[in-house]
Parts: structure tokens; C-alpha cells; sequence
């Protein structure tokens, strides 16, 4: 076959570290756009970015010439960079060191999509951590608890 081709959808999540709510509502929209613009940057289709003071959901069909590793590590720190540079109060943001990546089908996209739009009345009800360990759950990673938060 003289071509490649590929469809690889992935919900990416990642938090603040330590969960720290530092992500204002003024400032959320702004760095989804700009971590859309990255993921983009990288030849990725980004189909959402949303997600709450602690934490974000990326939905990206993922580019046959980039690994997951590689996509999230540009995404963290470019946003990052671009976070610390937005206002004197947030010069020692950081991202957490991992993240959680999951396969979704093109058939589940609606749904997802519908979820990380829902993020501000979702996490009325469930905290970070409960909603990440029922995707990890759901996706069936083995875990241990000790090294998941930071």
C-alpha cells in the first residue's frame, strides 16, 4: 500500500498539580483555545479542549507521525509557558507529570464531546479525582494510587 492512513481518536486528561484550582473561568477558555492551536501545531485535528479550574479534557484525532507521549509533553508545555506568562499570580503553574490517555470510537464521539461541554455542571456533583478513576476504571488500566497524583 503506497499510503498511510489512520484514525485514532483519544481523550487525553490532565490536571494542575496537586489539583490546584488556578484556572480562572476568565482564563479557561483562552488556554483551551490556545492548547487547541497546539495540538493543531502538531498536525492533530483537535476536536474539543474544555475542562474546570483543575484540570482538562482534550479530544484529538491523533496524526500518524506523532506519538501520544510526544503530542501531550507539547501540549503541557506549551501551555504551561503560556499560562505563567498571563498574570503575576500564576508565574509557578504547572501541569501534573502524568496524564491519562483513552481510546474512544468515532461512535462515541457525540457523547464525549457533550461530556467535556458538561465539565462546569459535572464537577458540581464529582471531583477530579472520582472522575478519574472511573475513566481509568472504565478503560480497564490497572493502577496503583500511590503514584497517580502529584
Amino acid at each position: 500500500m503506497p499510503q498511510s492512513l489512520s484514525s485514532v481518536v483519544l481523550h487525553v486528561v490532565f490536571s494542575t498539580k496537586d489539583r490546584v484550582p488556578n484556572l480562572s473561568p476568565e482564563v479557561q477558555p483562552l488556554l483551551h483555545a490556545y492548547m487547541s492551536e497546539v495540538a493543531r501545531g502538531q498536525k492533530c485535528y483537535c476536536y474539543r479542549v474544555g475542562g474546570v479550574a483543575d484540570h482538562v479534557h482534550i479530544t484529538v484525532g491523533l496524526a500518524r507521525t506523532i506519538s501520544v507521549a510526544d503530542l501531550v509533553q507539547e501540549v503541557k508545555a506549551a501551555s504551561s509557558k503560556w499560562v505563567k506568562g498571563r498574570a503575576p499570580g500564576l508565574r509557578e503553574f504547572a501541569w501534573q507529570a502524568g496524564y491519562g490517555a483513552f481510546s474512544i470510537t468515532h461512535q462515541d464521539l457525540g457523547a464525549l464531546l457533550s461530556y467535556i461541554d458538561g465539565q462546569h455542571e459535572h464537577h458540581k456533583r464529582k471531583s477530579f479525582k472520582e472522575e478519574y478513576l472511573e475513566l481509568l476504571a472504565e478503560h480497564g488500566i490497572e493502577y496503583d494510587e500511590k503514584y497517580l497524583w502529584d
